[in-house]
């Protein structure tokens, strides 16, 4: 049985090149979308065997295919992966790999596939459950200092830095110009974030406290 693939690509020419590269190797391309967006809506649909996304798509060209990669995984953790992009982003590589158990990942730099052979085996691969990540990009794994508030949104990290400060979720609402709610959720999605395992609200928020200055990123 081929393995059937959704391909999301914005550009037209190179999804079409790729569409035809994977009929030829074997694969069947089940759909071949331009958006995030589309992606997600197809690859629920059709519940394919593979899916192959760049990084940035529309509607925002920035991390959309990634984000939708692991809405998808999210919704199904076994569904295998694999991310091309143009630079070396650690944090993309980073945030792929924490989904589904790293198991059916891959991410390849757009530059360094240069065999054929090599990046259908790759595909391959992942769509048996493994995980290939560009060697490059594993340099920059290893080599990165571990801050444990990489997962955290920008905006996550600033009401962190707050609840360091002392402020109540009113007082960061407040400073912040948004409901009480939209802090709360904030504060929700930090604790999550850092693994604080459940307890007494009160005591993961000192928790968090904690680690937002060991990381020394407050500095």
């Amino acid at each position: 049985m081929p393995v059937r693939v959704v391909l999301a690509e914005d550009g037209v020419l190179l999804r079409e090149g790729l569409a035809g590269l994977l009929g030829r190797f074997g694969f069947e391309v089940v759909d071949a979308v331009g958006s995030a967006d589309a992606l997600v809506a197809s690859a629920t649909s059709c519940a394919p065997d593979l899916v192959i996304t760049d990084i940035r798509m529309p509607p925002d060209h920035t991390d959309d295919g990634l984000r939708a990669a692991v809405t998808l995984r999210a919704a199904r953790p076994q569904l295998p992966v694999v991310v091309l992009s143009q630079y070396v982003q650690e944090e993309y590589a980073s945030t792929l790999l924490d989904t589904g158990s790293g198991r059916g990942v891959g991410y390849l730099l757009k530059d360094r596939v240069v065999d054929v052979e090599d990046f259908v085996t790759a595909l391959r691969t992942v769509a048996a459950g493994g995980t290939v990540i560009d060697p490059e990009v594993v340099r920059r794994l290893l080599n990165r200092p571990h801050d444990p508030l990489v997962r955290l949104s920008a905006r996550e990290r600033e009401v962190l830095g707050l609840i360091a400060e002392g402020h109540s979720n009113s007082a960061i609402a407040s400073r912040l110009f948004v409901s009480e709610a939209a802090v709360g959720k904030h504060v929700g999605n930090i604790l999550t974030k850092l693994d604080l395992p459940p307890a007494e609200d009160t005591n993961r928020r000192v928790l968090a406290v904690l680690t937002y200055l060991r990381s020394g990123t407050h500095a």
